[in-house]
């Protein structure tokens, strides 16, 4: 009837197995469940809402989960069928006995098992329990057989993470961490546990970084530097063909003084704190894990041998998945990744020319402010399109790094995981970073010189680095693309779960409010036996249904995020040194952010039981050697330390050890410019008159341009090759002192505390004792 609200049509199956005990059958014990709740829910369509033949499968593996003694109640709701999934209790048994004898976790015998543990139990039996035609969970649920599964939220614990934990007003607060342990599992609670850590170790680095700016910004406007720039009446070369004309050094004051506030003396030590820093973040958070470890008593779990254990649990006939390995599958795979890296390189040579082109356009414009400033505007442009592509790029290099574990076929989930995350980071690293290497390492190195401009096809100038150095352009390079990264990922991981939850709701029916028997039954401390009624249930299974869904990745998707944003915080430190603060901002509204999603927004995380972040320690340790390379390089290369520093003792007014009252950088930034005369053919074919018109009207006969070239033939003069043998030197001994540094550190911090050193001693000692009283 139109306008009729069906009620829920309810169908109770329990099934008690027999079992096998001392020679004589028994009756099995009844299933054990958290009252008012459930281990599982799986959801389908109705019968009349789908194929037979899906039916006819949903119907085939219900039925095999009852072969396994399950207790399944199912509720149907309009179109919707639910089924509710108990273990029996000897299942749990038989995995607290196993775990027990194989020493995988210091498990005492009178404790019980708690759900976040049944949780994981019934989530593996669930995926391994195929039906006749050998299609497991995951397949039907690709085949639309199932269209969900989720476990379920404890309300009470989930009331009580919500209100010390995942709010707002709870950012500068501490972690429960043993409370998101008990509730998430291990794997989530060490994620949080890393984060947290993380931030709080950003907090000197973001100081350090904010006063290595600020001493830039002492000097702002004594810096001789600065003065000779906006005091300059030196005529510089057109930047682009055509449409630019030559202009005045003094036009580019502010890009000068920019520029010194992170290309300064301060910036040396502070990229070789740094490196040091990284490695000292990866030694206590190793100390720091081993605590939280220890008191949790996985200390010696072991993945494999809980797997083998959770296999027997689901089939005591069970046979073990054999290691195996093929060089043909491993040497496709590795061409296939090689192939993926050049693809993603090749986005940033693309990238290059659209600068490029941008920069002619902008400049060839009738907007003077962008005609001024092309290079720049073409910079900013340039990273903006930069974040597009790594938007785009994340979803295929997602797909594309699936597609290549599932060439690999390993053997466990486990085993994919790792596979997955050492190439989906390697395909997001070299998309975040390939633009990054060409602004810090080549921009302005490989586009030549007056009469001699390295050109795309033939037509296009290469771009130019601003006469005060190279740096800020990788500085606008990085900042634009972490605020953007942090501020819109932030928002739309935060909203879009939200918006998904509230469409979800304004779509279902609102349902009763709970009955005052299930409501007293839920406050009550007596938890022996209690069951809601069946239209509780149903409430609080569709409550968890509206939430977003969850799978085995969202974890990962976190950490991912966090490991980029610190390889931005270490790899290129020297030409950003805020980037630590900024860092340390995003990660306090991080921890919240994910927190409330987590908690409130999303399906409850299947618990995963584990005693370290994984492969994720291995990935950050290679982060931090690859930061000594670039941080070396970016002082030693892309900045203009080691050419003043040439200039300080060798060229300029202090040279040789005399002493003035004229500043030792006085006459640097003329030093370092190179003279182009229109009486060369080359010169005079390269530059038109009209270019060489200054505003004024003023006609030039030359124009300087920022090179070590000889005036006459423009080869390199000498103190070019000396800069650059001073340059090799400096980065060779930075990445050795810095090198033996972090070697000293790892070695003088031990991996572990004493006491939880010792405390694992006694418990084993003490465990071994009751054993041999037992014989």
């Amino acid at each position: 009837m139109p306008g009729h609200k069906r009620q829920p049509s309810i169908e109770l199956l329990e099934l008690i197995g027999v079992v096998r005990e001392n020679g004589s059958e028994q009756t099995s014990f009844p299933p054990v469940h958290t009252p008012l709740s459930y281990d599982y829910v799986l959801v389908a369509k109705t019968m009349e809402k789908q194929e037979r033949a899906a039916f006819k499968k949903q119907t085939e593996y219900i039925e095999e989960l009852k072969k396994k003694n399950m207790r399944i109640t199912k509720i149907i709701d309009d179109d919707l069928v639910f089924y509710g999934i108990q273990a029996p209790k000897e299942v749990f048994e038989k995995y607290r006995y196993l775990l027990k004898v194989s020493d995988a976790c210091n498990w005492s015998s009178d404790q019980n098992v708690p759900l976040s543990t049944r949780i994981r139990i019934v989530h593996f039996i669930l995926n391994h329990t195929p039906i006749h035609s050998g299609e497991g969970l995951r397949d039907l649920m690709k085949m639309k057989v199932f269209e969900t599964r989720f476990c379920l939220h404890e309300k009470k614990k989930q009331k009580e993470l919500k209100e010390n934990w995942a709010r707002w007003s709870a950012c500068l607060q501490g972690q429960p961490i043993t409370a998101v342990r008990n509730y998430f599992g291990e794997k989530v609670a060490l994620y949080y546990l890393w984060l947290g850590w993380y931030t709080f170790l950003l907090i000197p680095p973001a100081l350090i970084g904010v006063i290595v700016f600020l001493y830039g910004l002492a000097f702002f406007n004594t810096s001789p530097l600065i003065k000779e720039v906006c005091e300059a009446d030196t005529i510089m070369c057109p930047l682009c063909d055509k449409r630019c004309k030559v202009w005045q050094l003094s036009e580019t004051c502010t890009y000068a003084k920019v520029s010194l506030l992170f290309d300064n003396n301060g910036t040396v030590l502070f990229a070789m704190f740094m490196a040091v820093w990284a490695t000292l973040f990866l030694e206590f958070w190793k100390r720091h894990r081993a605590s939280y470890v220890c008191e949790w008593k996985v200390s010696d779990w072991c993945e494999e041998e809980e797997e083998l254990i959770l296999e027997i649990v689901n089939d005591v006939n069970c046979e073990p998945k054999k290691y195996k390995h093929s060089y043909l599958r491993s040497t496709l795979v590795l061409i296939c990744v090689t192939v993926m890296i050049l693809v993603i390189i090749g986005l940033t040579h693309a990238l290059v020319v659209f600068r490029v082109i941008a920069a002619v356009l902008l400049a060839e414009g009738s907007w003077e402010f962008l005609s001024t400033h092309s290079n720049s505007g073409a910079m900013m442009l340039g990273a903006v399109l930069h974040y597009l592509i790594i938007t785009v790029m994340t979803r295929i290099n997602r797909i594309v790094a699936m597609k290549l574990c599932e060439i690999e076929k390993t053997r466990s989930f486990a085993a994919t995981e790792k596979s997955f995350t050492v190439k989906m980071f390697t395909f997001q690293f070299f998309t975040y970073f390939s633009s990054l290497f060409y602004v810090a390492f080549f921009l302005g190195r490989i586009n030549g010189h007056p009469g001699g401009y390295v050109r795309i096809a033939g037509k296009w100038r290469l771009e130019e680095c601003h006469p005060s150095g190279c740096l800020t352009d990788l500085f606008i390079q990085m900042a634009i693309i972490m605020v953007l990264k942090q501020t819109i990922s932030n928002v739309f991981e935060f909203t879009g779960p939200w918006f998904c939850r509230w469409l979800k709701r304004r779509r279902t029916q609102k349902l009763q409010r709970k009955c005052a028997h299930c409501y007293l039954k839920h406050e009550s401390e007596d938890k022996q036996g209690a069951e809601m009624c069946d239209n509780c249930k149903l409430r609080d299974w569709l409550s968890n249904y509206r939430l977003n869904d969850v799978d085995s990745f969202s974890l990962f998707n976190e950490f991912l995020e966090m490991v980029i944003q610190f390889s931005f915080t270490t790899i290129f430190v020297a030409a950003f040194p805020l980037a630590p603060l900024l860092a340390l901002i995003n990660n306090v509204i991080e921890i919240r952010l994910d927190a409330i999603k987590m908690v409130t927004l999303e399906r409850r995380l299947v618990p995963k039981k584990t005693n370290d972040i994984g492969v994720w320690i291995d990935v950050l340790e290679a982060i931090g050697v690859l930061a000594v390379i670039a941080n070396g390089l970016v002082i030693g290369v892309s900045s203009d330390f080691i050419p003043r520093l040439v200039y300080r003792y060798l060229y300029g007014p202090c040279a040789n050890g005399t002493a003035t009252d004229t500043d030792c950088m006085a006459g640097y930034i003329n030093n370092s410019l190179s003279i182009a005369r229109m009486d060369d053919q080359n010169i005079h074919n390269e530059f038109s008159v009209h270019q060489m018109t200054t505003p004024s009207g003023l006609n030039v006969s030359y124009c300087s341009y920022k090179d070590y070239r000889s005036n006459e033939d423009y080869t390199f003069t000498p103190q070019f090759w000396l800069i650059l043998a001073v340059r090799f030197a400096f980065v060779i001994l930075f990445e050795h002192v810095v090198v033996i540094c972090k070697f000293i550190a790892a070695w003088f911090v031990p991996s572990a505390p004493m006491q939880v050193k010792n405390d694992r001693l006694f418990d084993k000692l003490n465990r071994l004792k009751e054993e041999l009283k037992v014989i």
